[in-house]
């Protein structure tokens, strides 16, 4: 059984960080782009980073490029999101997902989702 399961969720003064873990299983981890999407309040889907099978090629959205850094630990199945600097804009629901293809930013064909985790960015 696949699960991508969220964790690192919560309210967050702006200005401030987060760390956002995902743990996976039940499928092969090492075969598997893994990326992280937000949905905000109200608003469609939105890509916000991608890390390629080896942990060696990473991508961002403009809107977090130079705040955020995602890693994966192929070892443990897992793939994080640290994110600094937090904006009221980055206020969504957060998931990571996998694809066993890069998928641009408008495509959202992924294999496998996480059910999300909440961040609130407000004073």
């Amino acid at each position: 059984q696949v699960q991508l399961v969220e964790s690192g969720g919560g309210l967050v003064q702006p200005g401030g960080s987060l760390r956002l873990s995902c743990e996976t299983s039940g499928f092969t981890f090492t075969r598997y782009w893994m990326a992280w999407i937000r949905r905000p309040p109200g608003k469609g889907l939105e890509w916000v980073a991608t890390v390629d099978r080896r942990n060696s090629t990473r991508f961002y959205a403009a809107a977090v490029r130079g705040r955020a850094t995602i890693s994966r630990d192929n070892a443990k199945n897992t793939v994080t999101l640290e994110m600094s600097n937090l904006k009221p804009d980055d206020t969504a629901q957060y998931f990571c997902a996998a694809s066993k293809i890069y998928l641009l930013e408008d495509e959202f064909q992924y294999s496998f989702w996480g059910r999300g985790t909440n961040i609130t960015v407000s004073s």
